[in-house]
């Protein structure tokens, strides 16, 4: 079985990434898609709470449907987990499963950053999906330029922002991060 690892901090997790779930199982990129919030950002950034995280993961899963869960391995791990030793950890686990990382164009610019970006090229087969903003994904459609950082951004502010994510999450959204919803 083909397992998209889609990680990220999902702080909180959007519409955009449902999209992106969506389109991997609806194009067979993969059979499977592991939503994957990270227990410690590797680059320090503040994050809610890894459980209130990972609820509202499971959540969007339930939205997007069948073949979509949350993988909490990160939890587990000793910290940082970096990308490449998280999905080693997975293979390990799962020894007959293939594992391909999922990563947004955005990422694509902080790639000598990541540890073992080469490894992960290599072993991981990468599938890069489009975002609006940044440069066009061969193969790929460009998705909204939704980012976390904007909800956050919107709901401190008491600005609009239920567009952003899905109204099954709305109110936790609300609650963690503050502001009008």
């Amino acid at each position: 079985m083909v397992i998209a690892v889609y990680g990220g901090s999902f702080n909180p997790p959007h519409v955009g990434h449902g999209m992106v779930a969506a389109w991997l199982l609806w194009t067979r990129r993969a059979d499977r898609v592991w939503l994957l919030p990270a227990f410690q950002h590797a680059f320090d950034k503040s994050l809610a709470p890894f459980e209130a995280r990972c609820g509202m993961c499971a959540q969007l899963a339930r939205e997007v449907g069948t073949g979509v869960e949350v993988c909490a391995v990160e939890a587990e791990l000793p910290t940082p987990s970096y990308t490449y030793n998280t999905l080693r950890a997975l293979r390990e686990r799962h020894p007959t499963d293939r594992f391909r990382l999922v990563i947004g164009a955005d990422n694509l610019a902080q790639i000598d950053l990541w540890y073992r970006w080469d490894g992960i090229q290599a072993e991981f087969s990468p599938i890069v999906v489009g975002r609006q903003g940044f440069p066009p994904v061969p193969d790929a459609p460009q998705f909204p330029g939704i980012s976390s950082t904007e909800v956050r951004r919107r709901v401190a502010g008491g600005e609009p922002f239920a567009h952003l994510v899905p109204a099954a999450i709305r109110d936790q959204v609300h609650a963690l991060y503050g502001g009008a919803p």
